[in-house]
């Protein structure tokens, strides 16, 4: 038994380290705000497009996000968000509207910085618009670009 515990308590920080990972919107997208991005081929693209347009995803991320404010809103000020939670909605939000971006989204003290491209001009008006749909944004620094096209 006593061989046993320390065994249980390292497999559970073991699993626990392991599920807290950094998310992004989709596996192409850059792991720092730093790093250029691939404008991604018309195939990929089409498979991305398909998988955050689907009805399912976009209800989940929508319910990610409602669960994320009601946990906020109980617990403290709705202008008072911590920063993974804000990136974290700011991220599903834009993944949800705008298929086949590659965008990454920063936070800090409630400045979210938006970096990376959208594949057209329409897509990236709505940028803004949607980060600030979300509650605890003080201010968004969009630095995303339109992709250029691959041939």
């Amino acid at each position: 038994m006593k061989k046993f515990i320390p065994l249980l308590i390292s497999g559970l920080l073991m699993t626990s380290t392991l599920g807290c990972t950094s998310a992004s919107t989709n596996t192409n997208t850059p792991d720092a705000a730093k790093e250029s991005t691939k404008t991604p081929d018309k195939q990929t693209a089409k498979e991305a497009q398909g998988d955050a347009m689907s009805d399912t995803r976009k209800d989940q991320l929508e319910s990610d996000i409602r669960s994320r404010e009601q946990r906020n809103d109980a617990g403290s000020s709705q202008m008072m968000r911590a920063d993974g939670d804000l990136e974290s909605e700011i991220r599903s939000k834009l993944e949800a509207n705008l298929p086949a971006s590659q965008l990454t989204v920063d936070a800090k003290d409630g400045v979210v910085t938006i970096t990376g491209t959208v594949p057209t001009q329409e897509q990236l008006s709505k940028v803004k618009p949607l980060a600030m749909e979300i509650k605890g944004a003080k201010s968004i620094v969009d630095k995303t670009t339109v992709a250029a096209a691959k041939k």
